[in-house]
Formats: structure tokens, sequence, C-alpha cells
């Protein structure tokens, strides 16, 4: 795989720490990967690779839960941050800038990402430190190599067809 650096991107983790480039989620999809996940009020939600931070504001302001975006990107963070900031959303939801390889997810109920399989297979070591048993992880697209999916959850947006891989810790191999 060949990895273009896009403007922005956070120079102190270097290209070992960037899993991927920054694609928006389709809105629907956002809320096809919350539900997926069994999300309810009251959940902690991590969103790895956050972007804009759209699943993290989806999951504040439509389940109740609380949100955590991790993005490597300072200008995605910024803006991100921002978006948060006027929506009021402050109390619930937060946007981390650096490395989903690092970040501690112990608090997490679910985890949501979209990373090529490559990049799942670095970030399993850190979900299996992490995460505690009866977590949830959704993965668009991209398995994670070594685990079985509780569920596999396909979503079709026009033409498109996606396939959404749950999982649930504990229950992963």
């Amino acid at each position: 795989m060949t990895w273009i650096a896009l403007p922005g991107m956070a120079q102190q983790f270097g290209p070992a720490e960037n899993l991927g480039p920054a694609i928006p989620t389709p809105q629907f999809l956002v809320e096809r990967m919350l539900e997926a996940g069994h999300i309810k009020a009251g959940d902690t939600v991590y969103d790895l690779g956050s972007g804009d931070g759209r699943v993290v504001i989806t999951a504040v302001q439509k389940y109740g839960a609380r949100a955590v975006g991790v993005e490597l990107m300072p200008d995605l963070c910024r803006m991100a941050r921002e978006r948060i900031q006027s929506l009021g959303l402050s109390d619930r939801a937060s946007i981390v800038e650096g490395s989903a390889l690092r970040v501690d997810l112990s608090p997490a109920d679910l985890v949501t990402m979209w990373f090529l399989t490559n990049s799942n297979d670095r970030l399993r070591p850190n979900l299996e430190k992490h995460l505690r048993i009866g977590a949830r992880v959704v993965s668009n697209e991209f398995p994670v190599r070594g685990w079985k999916p509780a569920e596999v959850v396909h979503v079709k947006i026009g033409r498109m067809d996606h396939t959404l891989f749950v999982y649930e810790i504990g229950q992963t191999k």
C-alpha cells in the first residue's frame, strides 16, 4: 500500500502512526455502525480515526452516549472540537489528538473504526489490551483478523454495499 501524506497530518506521530486516509463516513452509515454496536444511553463510545467528529457527535446527540474521538490530524481535531463546542456538547463529547495505536480504550463500551485490514491488525493488540469483557467493536468494511464477529451487518446505501463487522470482547475467538 502506498501512503500519501495529507496536508495537516500530525508530524509528531510520524507516518508509522497513520493508519489510513481521512474518508468521511456517510451519516446513514454512522448511524448503522452505532446501532450495530448496540449503543445505549450512557455508553462510552470511542471513534478511532474520528475525522470531523460525526460519529462522536451522533453518539451523543442521537443516542445519549458519551463519546471520545481519537484523531491524528490536528486540522481535523480543531474542526471537530469547534463543532462540538458550537453544538454545546463539550460536557459529553471530546476529541483527543493522538494515535489510535496508543490511546487507552479502557473506558469504552463501544469502539467504532474504519481502517484497512492491515491497520486493524496493528490496532488489535491495543484493543485486546484495554477493552474489557463485553465491550463491542464495530469495524466498517474490514475485519479484524483472528477475531470471530458476533454479527456481520450488511448495509446498502444507494448502489453501495457496506459490511459492518461487530465484535464483542470475550467472544472474539
